[in-house]
């Protein structure tokens, strides 16, 4: 997957059986990256779907608002952890006819489904938690504080899934993140919970949901802008064009570079598309051996994808750019 454009190059450059094991070797190795994606997804869905369950009754029970928010926030983790398991499904499928691309533009499109429910999940129990905070009602803090023990437990189990592939990919960061801000919300439930049981503030039962509420405000920013980000083509974080500009300019032969569009194809692979002036001098063999090269530096710099035009410099292209 990750080498994809790389691997096809070099096996049609030279088709002896070296290039196609190299080939076969990488497309292993991403998938394999992304199963144990999958599985951490899968166990994350089952553990925190549960709990939500667990939460909500109890939330009931006692009367919590933060026992209530911590559940909504949950279910949102469980929702977000489908949706990017789904992504990821559906990025593995082939390319057709009418989509090219396959369909790895839905892991952008998750995460960005993902953060407005939480935004809204956010608003809901955030009307709810100050109407809660003027009018206080008895809430049974001690199984509170049992209950949202139990999250902390689920919740750093979980992320710990997460963790190897946390910068690999924007849902896996989404979901890590998610997962932590969780053990943190649950862990200010118990503290609350048993502040109550012990000194019968039923307000701050409303102010604590209300905490968390922001909490998980500040971190569903990020996931929404980045994914906005990556649904307008902008170029990913992570990727610098003026860095990749030298990159390029630095190699050998190469004498310009202009309209260069960097853009994410899904929330682990980039692509690129530049035009290229190279050394007149060179034969046309050269040329594309140093195409090759060009795209192998681009690799190491997160570009998983580049199409390079070749020019020369005698006949400009006649875009109305240049």
């Amino acid at each position: 997957m990750l080498n994809h454009d790389h691997n096809h190059a070099h096996d049609h450059s030279h088709s002896h059986g070296h290039d196609h094991s190299h080939g076969g070797h990488h497309h292993h190795h991403t998938v394999t990256a992304a199963d144990v994606a999958s599985k951490a997804f899968i166990f994350g869905i089952i553990l925190n779907g549960a709990y939500v369950v667990i939460q909500v009754i109890a939330g009931i029970v006692t009367h919590s608002m933060a026992l209530l928010s911590d559940a909504g926030h949950n279910l949102s983790d469980v929702a977000s952890l489908a949706l990017s398991l789904l992504a990821f499904r559906l990025a593995k499928a082939k390319p057709t006819d009418s989509f090219t691309y396959g369909f790895k533009k839905t892991t952008i499109l998750a995460a960005l489904t993902n953060a407005v429910v939480l935004l809204i999940t956010i608003g809901m129990l955030g009307y709810e938690s100050v109407n809660r905070l003027l009018h206080p009602q008895p809430v049974e803090g001690g199984l509170v504080a049992i209950v949202a023990g139990i999250g902390i437990a689920i919740n750093l189990a979980s992320a710990f899934f997460f963790f190897r592939n946390k910068e690999h990919d924007l849902n896996t960061k989404g979901a890590y993140l998610h997962l932590m801000t969780d053990a943190l919300v649950s862990l200010g439930v118990v503290v609350s919970g048993l502040i109550i049981s012990f000194t019968k503030w039923y307000w701050l039962d409303g102010a604590v949901s209300i905490v968390v509420l922001v909490v998980i405000l500040i971190g569903t920013w990020s996931l929404l802008t980045e994914s906005l980000r990556l649904s307008m083509d902008a170029v990913p974080e992570g990727v610098n064009v003026e860095t990749i500009e030298k990159v390029i300019n630095k190699i050998n032969g190469v004498e310009s570079i202009h309209h260069m569009h960097i853009w994410a194809m899904s929330t682990t692979e980039n692509a690129l598309t530049t035009h290229l002036v190279l050394n007149e001098k060179l034969s046309f063999d050269e040329k594309m051996k140093l195409v090759h090269k060009i795209k192998h530096e681009l690799l190491h710099n997160k570009i998983h994808h580049a199409t390079i035009e070749l020019e020369s410099a005698e006949v400009p292209c006649n875009d109305e750019e240049c």
